[in-house]
């Protein structure tokens, strides 16, 4: 069996995986110890405590409720004490559906205890309706405020129990926290130790042939895209060396791509969109072709200088990219043919929303390269290729669209001189616009 460096780096990682699985079941196993804990103080010391204070509460309502009631004889009051006591009653009876260990009993009595609280309270409504104040007062000073303090006590003790074992068991979680992290740190320790050791014998075996990728690298980085990558193995850096050199290969294209660029809009040149058209063509599947002029262009160069004209140029390039790109969709493409065209291959569906956010722009932007003068004016004074001195108009936008899936146009040149044979047609309409194939053939 060959020994890639895949099934090498298996070995190192089953047994790292083994040590790996034994730290993490101890750590669950721990985990979940700690859990069981946790779950104990919330589930039950803390409901424990705050149930034990809303009974406190409730009781302590209760006693007020009487106290006021024997002074004012309210109605109001006497029922304000009975919503008191059924919520202390609700309270009681959570605490026995919980089952916490080690109260039942003490449950049992407070129960008893609130019940004979509530019948005296009965007592003293029934003596204060009689008009025996003083029985009623008796009572109340009596036998009902011994059962509170009885209920009280016994309340205190139950939520000191449980504060006493959220304390228990908060030490206990933090002991066994502290093994539990130092045996797992161990055993994570020992797998470190072994993966290191496994690591550095495969960084051996394979640092050789790097070298020479990296050798590679030096040279593509140089521009020198000739270097013979001599590196032969039936292994997968074997498999990296032929994938570097045919990266090698597709870097020279692109380089060749690159100095077809345009260097004033950095817009793809002739050569890469023809090879764009002919990509599209050989798809078999509908796109549009769309040749972008600008009309006036030479008077108002001519006027304002060649810098401020390529300004425009620049502008033509933002606008085309900025525009083409706000569909969202891949696959659109903006070329720079030379001069003040341009070149926009898009998808069939969106070409006429392309263009008409296009001229859009364009008449929006193109008045800030003029003059205040010019643009109140709406036209400049130039010469004419004969030098005659006329008015021209301020600079618009033509656009050509031809539209295609692969079945009208032989090749690339062929559909491009026809989106030229029809922009010709489109420079002759007023203002920017743009012209679709399809709309002067519905025509004729």
């Amino acid at each position: 069996m060959k020994l890639t460096i895949s099934r090498k780096l298996l070995a190192s990682y089953l047994a790292m995986a083994l040590l790996a699985i034994l730290a993490s079941a101890y750590a669950i196993f721990s985990l979940q110890n700690l859990n069981e804990l946790a779950y104990a103080i919330i589930d039950e010391d803390f409901f424990v405590v705050d149930t034990g204070k809303k009974m406190m509460d409730a009781l302590l309502g209760q006693e007020s409720a009487e106290k006021r009631y024997l002074i004012l004889k309210d109605p109001s009051i006497a029922e304000l004490f009975w919503s008191r006591s059924h919520e202390f009653n609700d309270s009681l009876e959570n605490l026995r559906k919980n089952d916490i260990p080690g109260v039942a009993k003490t449950l049992s009595q407070i129960s008893f205890l609130h019940k004979q609280y509530d019948d005296l309270f009965n007592q003293t409504v029934t003596l204060v309706n009689g008009n025996h104040i003083e029985d009623a007062t008796k009572i109340s000073e009596t036998d009902s405020q011994r059962a509170i303090e009885d209920m009280a006590t016994m309340l205190r003790d139950i939520r000191t129990k449980a504060e006493n074992n959220i304390d228990t068991r908060m030490n206990l979680i933090k002991t066994r926290g502290i093994r539990a992290s130092r045996m797992t740190i161990t055993l994570s320790a020992i797998g470190l130790i072994i993966g290191l050791a496994v690591a550095l014998l495969i960084t051996y075996n394979i640092s050789r042939p790097l070298k020479e990728l990296k050798k590679a690298t030096e040279h593509i980085a140089e521009g020198k895209f000739e270097y013979n990558l001599n590196i032969n193995r039936p292994d997968e850096i074997g498999s990296l060396a032929d994938a570097f050199s045919f990266m090698m290969e597709r870097l020279k294209v692109l380089e060749s791509l690159l100095l077809d660029a345009s260097p004033l809009t950095g817009l793809p040149g002739n050569m890469a969109i023809e090879m764009e058209i002919q990509k599209r063509l050989s798809e078999k599947k509908p796109f549009s072709l769309c040749h972008v002029d600008l009309d006036n262009f030479k008077p108002f160069a001519d006027k304002y200088g060649y810098a401020w004209g390529s300004e425009v140029i620049k502008e033509v390039a933002h606008i085309l990219t900025e525009n083409v790109h706000t569909t969202d969709l891949d696959g659109d493409f903006v070329g720079h043919v030379g001069g003040d065209d341009f070149i926009v291959i898009t998808g069939s569906e969106r070409a006429e929303q392309v263009c008409q956010k296009i001229v859009e722009e364009f008449d929006r932007r193109s008045m800030r390269f003029y003059s205040e003068k010019d643009r109140q004016k709406g036209f400049i004074i130039g010469k004419d290729r004969q030098g005659i001195q006329q008015s021209f108009p301020l600079v618009t936008v033509t656009i050509a669209v031809v539209t295609d899936d692969g079945s009208k146009f032989q090749g690339p040149l062929d559909m491009a001189k026809r989106a030229a044979e029809l922009k010709e047609y489109a420079k002759t309409l007023p203002g920017s616009n743009y012209v679709k194939q399809e709309s002067l053939e519905k025509l004729s």
